[in-house]
């Protein structure tokens, strides 16, 4: 298990060699730090696996500082590398906001070409001209049931008695005939104040 004061960050040159100096040597017993400086008596100060003799650890332990070497320098590299790509993306004017709007683009665009976009596309175009046609259909039938609501007998007697209460309370005037002049002797009021 890790220390807690250990290294986590991947990007850091020096991931996983910080040591945890906070524990106290005063939890180790007098006697197992004296036969260890003494030599090898019970504990041992870094025990081989088994099967691997000295030389060979001796081997991979170089080997191991090589690589990590290895690894610290192309950390290096890598940064260098991408702080020259940022320098040239300014010189050139590109900004990350340009950039995410680059990407969006494409990926709209592979978006489109897609075969899923593509049916998904021809199915909603079909199911709307269904929907259209049926929209149609319902007009048509509720323009017919209108019509036919309308040459009803219920209907005819209904716009009777309409136009009839139309002519008690307008008069013979209501089918656009002229209204009186102001010089009439009743006098008539338009818009009533209330």
């Amino acid at each position: 298990m890790d220390p807690p004061s250990q290294d986590i960050n991947l990007n850091s040159p020096n991931k996983g060699l910080v040591v945890d100096t906070s524990d106290s040597l005063s939890d180790v017993p007098v006697e197992a730090v004296a036969d260890v400086a003494d030599g090898p008596v019970g504990i041992a100060a870094n025990p081989l696996p088994p099967g691997l003799t000295e030389q060979e650890a001796e081997d991979l332990r170089t080997e191991l500082t090589k690589v990590e070497e290895e690894i610290n320098t192309l950390r290096q590299v890598l940064s260098a590398k991408e702080r020259h790509a940022a320098d040239l993306k300014r010189k050139l004017g590109l900004s990350p906001l340009n950039e995410l709007k680059q990407n969006f683009s494409k990926s709209w665009q592979d978006v489109q070409t897609s075969n899923a976009y593509k049916k998904t596309q021809e199915t909603l175009s079909q199911a709307g001209q269904k929907t259209s046609a049926a929209l149609t259909t319902v007009g048509t039938v509720l323009s017919k049931r209108l019509g036919d609501m309308r040459n009803s007998a219920t209907f005819k007697s209904f716009e009777d008695k309409m136009g009839n209460l139309k002519y008690k309370v307008v008069g013979p005037r209501g089918n656009g005939e002229a209204i009186g002049s102001p010089t009439d002797t009743t006098p008539t009021q338009e818009n009533p104040p209330f």
